[in-house]
């Protein structure tokens, strides 16, 4: 199995490594859970690798933060599929999925909804807006004026959005699969730590393999249309994942463990490199990601290299380095990468 982030190999089938293949139309049922959730969410990232070549370290990442409700910012240039990995994702999950161009013109009704007056009854009723789904891909977010960026806050946090004072619950799952491009700040709108740390997980999608990369050729001269993922079947479902979130939350988790996240995050307070270190609400969401990754990997309980492999991943977007640091060419990563290093390890 592979951590997010760490290119190594997912243990897949070899069903999964043929690329995308025709099949027949996919059936959008929603069933049971499975007696083994686990299975069904490892069946989940096998199906996903059928439409998406090469990205298995994100696939792992999206089902973590599927596992504990939170949401994930997506990073990488352009062309590295990450619209086409959500809308995989959901269709393998048979949920309901939505995207939104980001742009400098959205408002944030156009993301939550709003009153629409209805000439036949005289009354306003409330149109629900594209947040109103299961995965919600919001591409390009650092596109759009704080303001609107700001529309998600509520949505992420409470689950929920309110239009005229009142208050409209999300479906469950809720989550939100945010991308933004690295290496063209022209025209953007950086986001403002409140809302980075609202994302569970930041993953880099990086460039292919020249292996994976050939796969993909092959696959589009096959005549794969990354527009029709009919060929992918609904493998597990919305129960899965409650009965997985269940099995998750009882794992067992030594004080020594706990101490361990704590330190860590403590540490990047402290960081000469860093101005600003991790929040305690990254250290809760270091817990619940280390957590559903020992349960991935087939444990029920939580070591410190589950708390190492996921560290990156849910620490990198809430530190900032020091305008000195980042002109001697310091990485968060990099620094978290130091962290670790000094922080003793529990035995």
């Amino acid at each position: 199995m592979t951590a997010p982030d760490v290119p190594t190999t997912v243990l897949t089938s070899p069903a999964s490594q043929t690329g995308p293949r025709k099949t027949t139309p996919r059936k959008r049922v929603v069933r049971a859970a499975a007696s083994d959730p686990r299975e069904a969410l490892l069946a989940l990232r096998t199906e996903v690798a059928k439409a998406v070549i090469g990205q298995d370290a994100t696939v792992t990442g999206l089902v973590i933060a599927l596992l504990c409700r939170g949401h994930v910012l997506l990073e990488g240039v352009p062309g590295v599929a990450k619209t086409l990995l959500v809308r995989a994702v959901a269709a393998s999950l048979s949920l309901e999925s939505k995207r939104v161009q980001f742009t400098p013109d959205l408002m944030p009704g156009d993301i939550t909804g709003s009153l629409v007056y209805d000439a036949r009854t005289a009354a306003f009723s409330f149109r629900e807006g594209p947040v109103f789904t299961n995965l919600l891909l919001a591409d390009e977010i650092n596109r759009t004026p704080p303001k609107t960026q700001a529309s998600l806050l509520e949505a992420m946090e409470e689950r929920q959005v309110s239009v005229d004072g009142v208050g409209r619950p999300l479906p469950d799952p809720f989550v939100v699969c945010a991308t933004q491009n690295p290496i063209e700040y022209e025209g953007t709108y950086p986001l403002p730590e409140a809302q980075l740390d609202r994302f569970l997980l930041k993953l880099t999608v990086p460039l292919p393999g020249r292996d994976d990369e050939m796969r993909v050729l092959e696959a589009h001269h096959a005549g794969f249309d990354p527009r029709d993922l009919s060929q992918l079947q609904p493998v597990a479902s919305a129960a899965d994942l409650a009965a997985g979130r269940a099995q998750v939350s009882g794992l067992t988790v030594a004080p020594e463990v706990l101490g361990y996240i704590v330190d860590i995050c403590r540490a990047t307070r402290t960081s000469p490199s860093l101005q600003l270190g991790a929040s305690p609400r990254g250290a809760t969401a270091l817990l619940a990601t280390s957590k559903a990754w020992a349960w991935l990997s087939g444990r029920d309980y939580v070591t410190p290299d589950d708390v190492k492999a996921l560290a990156r991943p849910t620490l990198r977007h809430r530190i900032a380095l020091r305008p000195e640091a980042e002109l001697e060419g310091a990485t968060t990563d990099g620094v978290l990468d130091s962290v670790l290093a000094s922080v003793p390890v529990p035995r």
